[in-house]
C-alpha cells in the first residue's frame, strides 16, 4: 500500500508492507456447534504448529475435546472459542460450561480457549478455573493473561506426566495380554503335572 506525505513542499510516497500483508478477519460462523468444531479444527491445527502431538477421542460425549501428549502423557484438553464481546468494557466474555452446566472438577486438564477475532489462544489450566462459569479473555484486567498463547503449557504438563509414570512401580511390567497369556500358560503347566493329558 502506498501513501503521499507532502512536507515542506516536498511529495515522498511511503510504501508500508504492514498494510499489505494484515491478516484477514476470519469469517464468523453464527452457528453454535459448527463454530465449537470450526475451533477444535483450529486448535489441532496450532497444536501440530507448535510442535505437540494430538489426537482426537471418537464420538461427542466425552469430557474433553482433544488430548496433547504421547502414550503415557497424556493431557486432556476442553476446546472453547468466543465472539462475544463485553458490553461495557475491552475483551470477550467465554462460556465454561457444557448444556448450560459447568465442568465438573477434573473433567480435563486444560481449556485451550480461543478469542475468534483476536485469533488468540489461551491455554488455562482446569484448577485456574474451576468452579466458573465464564472467564475474560483479551481484558484490560490480566488475571488471564500469563495464560495468552501458552502452549508451552501443555508440553510441560505432559512431560510431567511421562515422568510420573516412569516414577510408579509397575505391577506388571508384562502388560495385560501377556499376564492373560502367562495365566492360561501355568494353568496348562498345573494341569500336565497332576497327570492331565
Amino acid at each position: 500500500m502506498m501513501s503521499r506525505v507532502a512536507s515542506l513542499g516536498m511529495t515522498v510516497e511511503v510504501w508500508s508492507l504492514a498494510a499489505e500483508m494484515k491478516k484477514p478477519k476470519p469469517k464468523i460462523i453464527r452457528d453454535n456447534k459448527k463454530r465449537g468444531e470450526w475451533a477444535e479444527s483450529v486448535f489441532v491445527a496450532r497444536a501440530v504448529e507448535s510442535g505437540l502431538e494430538i489426537s482426537k477421542p471418537f464420538g461427542e460425549s466425552g469430557r474433553f475435546d482433544c488430548v496433547v501428549g504421547g502414550p503415557g502423557k497424556f493431557v486432556a484438553v476442553q476446546v472453547k472459542c468466543t465472539i462475544a464481546k463485553q458490553p461495557f468494557a475491552k475483551g470477550y466474555i467465554c462460556n465454561l460450561k457444557s448444556n448450560n452446566k459447568k465442568y465438573r472438577p477434573g473433567s480435563f486438564d486444560f481449556v485451550a480457549a480461543y478469542a475468534v477475532l483476536e485469533d488468540t489462544w489461551y491455554i488455562v489450566p482446569e484448577k485456574a478455573i474451576r468452579g466458573m462459569g465464564a472467564i475474560t479473555l483479551c481484558s484490560t484486567m490480566p488475571k488471564y493473561e500469563q495464560y495468552r498463547e501458552a502452549w508451552h503449557l501443555l508440553r510441560e504438563a505432559g512431560r510431567e506426566a511421562e515422568e510420573e509414570r516412569m516414577s510408579e512401580p509397575e505391577e506388571n511390567p508384562m502388560g495385560a495380554g501377556m499376564a492373560r497369556m502367562q495365566g492360561a500358560l501355568n494353568y496348562f503347566q498345573k494341569y500336565l503335572e497332576k497327570g492331565g493329558g
